[in-house]
């Protein structure tokens, strides 16, 4: 019998949350349920000066899940809920941290490639799912890994809803192969409208094993559509795989470059090289009197690469047919091979791909410190 949400859920019923009053299986802290073939992720949130004692109920909770018919292993972690009136800890002084104990060997995969953005909103999983296919069309051998665990994107891009990848030998992962790529998603994994209440610890971990569990073969880029911001998911990719480089996502107005700075400055700190800036929603041309309109300004994207030297990549327009193709489940690359949206993403494929070939040997991950 395959596991289920409910079946978890059962085997926790008569366990006490860590308020003393809830029963764990309605408690707010415990997290979304994933579940990888026949293992089984999720977390509790506790304080973390009170971490010790509730240690006790992390294991029976792992153990009772475990223990469930058609369940291999069980995996469940504490994580931090800081009272937010509480002081904050002493501050130690910074030291170098030793070397991630979860690096990622892909000795199949030539080059990995981060798809980023400093804010949600901005396009990124659109653009980052048309550059894939695009790369593919230039001859190469492509994966998509969607890392954005708290909003995953690619089962609706690809018109993959309620596909499950299969599971080798009982624990390595098959990416589902559709339009002539390899895509990965925790979207595969949980419901579609389970809220990803996950935290630090358990997002590295789902994004460690979406990487190391999955089986790649032979690739020339792996592409990763990263979460919006400069956080956990994008640290641990960092440390823990040897990124190539990152393009970063962003819109044409003030407040969309000034996270996208951030995105470049977070990776230029952690030594990932900057492939180039992408202005999304760059102008829309009206449908029906073929005038342009700047709706989000223009060409700000442009400047803040010039400004921040690094290579500006390309202008996508905001078009109805990107947006109906995204959600009828077919890119606008595959949807519209010939049209002038797609003949943008193939520039933009084929400057990445110059910019990977004049890389050379693609450098090991660096040890992250934060200061």
């Amino acid at each position: 019998m395959a596991p289920t949400r409910e079946t978890v859920i059962a085997a926790l019923a008569d366990l006490t949350g860590p308020d003393g009053r809830t029963p764990l299986a309605a408690s707010p802290a415990l997290s979304e349920i994933a579940f990888v073939g026949d293992r089984v992720f999720f977390s509790i949130a506790v304080d973390p000066a009170r971490a010790a004692e509730f240690e006790a109920l992390r294991k029976a909770a792992e153990s009772r899940v475990a223990a469930l018919p058609g369940i291999a292993a069980a995996t469940v972690s504490l994580t931090a809920e800081r009272d937010p009136a509480a002081a904050p800890p002493p501050r130690p002084a910074a030291a170098p941290r030793p070397e991630s104990k979860n690096r990622v060997d892909l000795p199949g995969v030539r080059h990995i490639v981060a798809v980023a953005s400093g804010k949600g909103g901005v396009g990124k999983s659109t653009t980052a799912a048309n550059l894939a296919l695009a790369l593919a069309g230039l001859g190469l051998r492509i994966g998509l890994l969607d890392a954005d665990i708290y909003g995953p994107s690619v089962p609706k891009l690809f018109g993959l809803g309620g596909r499950r990848p299969e599971l080798r030998d009982g624990r390595i992962i098959v990416p589902i192969e559709v339009f002539g790529i390899r895509v990965m998603s925790i979207g595969f994994l949980v419901d579609e409208e389970a809220p990803m209440i996950w935290r630090g610890p358990m997002v590295m971990s789902a994004v460690t094993q979406l990487l190391r569990d999955v089986d790649w073969g032979e690739l020339d880029i792996l592409v990763v559509d990263m979460p919006p911001g400069t956080g956990d998911a994008q640290l641990t990719l960092a440390q823990a795989v040897p990124l190539a480089g990152a393009v970063v996502v962003s819109t044409p107005q003030d407040l969309a470059l000034i996270d996208a700075r951030r995105g470049v400055a977070m990776f230029e700190k952690v030594d990932v090289p900057i492939l180039g800036i992408v202005e999304n929603m760059s102008y829309f041309v009206c449908p029906n009197c073929g005038s342009r309109h700047d709706i989000f300004a223009h060409g700000g994207a442009r400047d803040e690469a010039a400004r921040l030297g690094v290579p500006f990549l390309g202008e996508i327009p905001l078009t109805m047919a990107i947006r109906e193709g995204s959600d009828g489940g077919r890119p606008i690359v595959i949807d519209a091979p010939d049209g002038p949206h797609a003949v943008v993403y193939r520039e933009i494929a084929t400057l990445v791909r110059a910019r990977l070939d004049g890389a050379g040997a693609v450098r090991r991950p660096p040890t992250i410190v934060i200061e």
